[in-house]
């Protein structure tokens, strides 16, 4: 795994952190948690679950960064749109107003084939973290 997970009690716990300084960081406010992806030069994000804090965070990797600001509320930063179907699948299905069905429905394509775009992003974000630590990029320490 090119990740550390870490367990850690209070309000704020580092859920993943990943090369490059980027992370995922659990909230706790009561009953509820939440999951913040944060990285350099990103105004983060939070998600009501993990996988999809996961999903975002191999998104990022996936087209070497990018910038939400300036998107608006249900806009698409553009390097997302340039990367192709599988990254526009992946980063729609952590948006808040869709779902799978709901993304298949907007490419055409049954839920199934959603699911098989949003691995390969998976697995290619995967691949780019491996072949940076090996090429030296710095893993956090934890």
């Amino acid at each position: 795994m090119s990740s550390i997970e870490r367990e850690t009690a209070g309000p704020e716990a580092v859920h993943r952190e990943y090369i490059m300084d980027v992370r995922i960081v659990e909230l706790h406010d009561g009953d509820e948690t939440r999951y913040r992806f944060e990285a350099p030069r990103h105004q983060g994000m939070e998600f009501d679950d993990a996988g999809t804090a996961e999903l975002y965070a191999d998104i990022y990797f996936d087209v070497n960064g990018f910038e939400e600001a300036g998107t608006g509320d249900r806009g698409v930063p553009p390097i997302i749109i340039q990367a192709g179907r599988d990254t526009m699948a992946a980063y729609f299905l952590t948006q808040p107003y869709t779902d799978l069905h709901w993304v298949g429905s907007f490419m055409g394509v049954q839920p199934g084939k959603v699911e098989r775009y949003a691995s390969r992003v998976r697995k290619r974000a995967e691949n780019i973290r491996r072949r940076a630590a090996e090429r030296g990029a710095a893993e956090t320490d934890g």
